[in-house]
């Protein structure tokens, strides 16, 4: 029988008790992806948006994003990330952005939900800068791509 590690046994939420498990280093690699209009992405590129610098402005907001994770989503363990890294990749053909984030630490519980929780927010700040331009943009493609540490070890996204 499986036990759920979020229920304790009267069904009420748990938070993961994490005292007894190993210190590791652990990493997370999440992606995402925006699509947005050609000028939009032109736009992007040649830092003409009227609200400024958009890939800053979203790095920022991602980095600040998996700092808050424990704020933002019930029962995360609030980590001390010794590195948090959002990158972009504005791919004009595709007509899209793809935001990767890394986030890493000693400890004794993964990181997964800060990477993700960092890639969405840097897609939903690009949201917001570039609205004006392009309401029709859509978000998607978000998820765990690799992760490391921890008892299971290296672990990749298998597409």
């Amino acid at each position: 029988m499986t036990t759920l590690t979020h229920v304790d046994q009267s069904g009420a939420a748990n938070m993961v008790d994490v005292t007894d498990k190993a210190v590791t280093i652990r990493t997370a690699i999440a992606e995402g992806y925006i699509s947005m209009s050609p000028a939009t992405i032109e736009e992007v590129i040649n830092h003409k948006n009227k609200k400024g610098d958009v890939i800053t402005t979203a790095k920022i907001a991602g980095i600040q994003a998996a700092k808050k994770c424990a704020d933002l989503i019930p029962l995360c363990h609030p980590l001390a990330l010794s590195k948090v890294d959002v990158d972009f990749d504005v791919q004009p053909n595709a007509q899209q952005i793809r935001v990767q984030a890394l986030c890493k630490l000693a400890g004794k519980t993964g990181v997964e939900m800060e990477a993700l929780t960092a890639v969405s927010v840097a897609l939903l700040t690009l949201f917001d800068m570039c609205k004006a331009s392009d309401p029709e943009m859509c978000i998607h493609g978000i998820r765990v791509i690799e992760k490391t540490g921890g008892k299971t070890g290296h672990w990749r996204h298998s597409v």
